[in-house]
């Protein structure tokens, strides 16, 4: 039977403890070969869908399949080609990294030592753990930790890697080592990965679902989840952009102006949402620069950043 592309999928999924119901009627659909992220504030039932996509706990209701295959009649077949991050990966602190793989390795590869070595030496190459290869675990950093749990799921050639809040409690440099790590394994895996931190998901992700209080509020390509606001344009000034404001009130490809003053330091901010980017492009700073008052300091397309996208979508379901 031919895989279908989308390679987790789930329909109506629920789950309830008690009289407490954490996780709402969820429908995924996670593309073949995507690095998605699943979105959402601590407590948000990220960790618990997860733990019913791997088999670890039972759904109160709906269903889900993992390579088309159900999560619960296939849970052993389907953890075959699965590699597992958790959120807090243990290790044996008196090995080195070398010795903690090939311990996994074996469950694999049994009776073939030299596939053994060979995929080990693979993944410590892929993970960017060389020069600590052969160094004991204990005193590890966060981020070599991290970097080890991702070699040690990957052990397998796993189809799907699943991991849950890989840069959560990293500093910079951590999160920066384990995304870029992820970035190498986009070609070879798919890769669905929870997080709370939204730089993140917007530097490495192609697909995303956002989940607030246990419901999918949004999912679909990155790009798209973005696209939701017109272009906008950024000024900032010394003065007054008031003369400024009501002359573009007036131009119809202008559909909003919002203004914010620094007075400390004596700034004021503006943005201005269009719906014609080259009529923009030709007119938008003349009209701020005819008032030989204002000194403009600053100008520019606005970048659309994920965290205003994030509260507008969290804004929008709380309505």
């Amino acid at each position: 039977m031919k895989e279908n592309q989308n390679i987790i999928q789930t329909f109506g999924m629920g789950k309830s403890y008690k009289d407490t119901k954490v996780l709402h009627n969820l429908n995924l659909n996670v593309p073949k070969n995507s690095i998605f992220g699943f979105l959402g504030p601590n407590g948000a039932g990220k960790t618990t869908t997860m733990k019913i996509l791997l088999g670890f706990i039972k759904a109160s209701e709906g269903s889900g399949t993992i390579f088309g295959k159900d999560i619960c009649k296939d849970s052993i077949e389907i953890r075959y080609r699965i590699g597992y991050l958790s959120q807090d990966p243990r290790f044996y602190d008196n090995l080195s990294t070398r010795e903690n793989l090939r311990l996994t390795a074996r469950f694999f590869f049994k009776n073939n030592r030299k596939a053994i070595e060979k995929r080990v030496d693979e993944v410590i190459e892929l993970t960017g753990l060389s020069k600590v290869a052969d160094r004991r675990i204990k005193g590890f950093s966060g981020g070599e930790r991290q970097r080890l749990g991702i070699a040690q799921a990957q052990i397998n050639y796993p189809d799907l890697l699943i991991l849950d809040e890989p840069t959560a409690a990293l500093d910079p440099l951590g999160r920066k080592n384990v995304l870029d790590v992820m970035e190498n394994l986009k070609d070879k895996t798919t890769i669905f990965y929870s997080t709370h931190i939204l730089s993140d998901v917007q530097r490495v992700s192609d697909t995303v679902a956002i989940l607030n209080e246990g419901v999918c509020i949004a999912q679909g390509p990155i790009d798209q989840l973005m696209d939701n606001k017109g272009t906008v344009f950024s000024a900032t000034c010394r003065g007054n952009f008031k003369s400024s404001i009501e002359i573009l009130n007036a131009e119809p490809w202008v559909s909003n102006v919002t203004c914010n003053h620094n007075r400390i330091e004596g700034y004021m901010g503006m943005n201005v949402e269009v719906t014609d980017t080259t009529k923009a492009e030709e007119s938008l700073l003349r009209i701020l620069m005819r008032d030989p008052e204002t000194i403009i300091t600053s100008f520019g397309l606005k970048t659309n950043e994920l965290e205003d996208t994030f509260l507008n979508i969290i804004a929008e379901g709380a309505k």
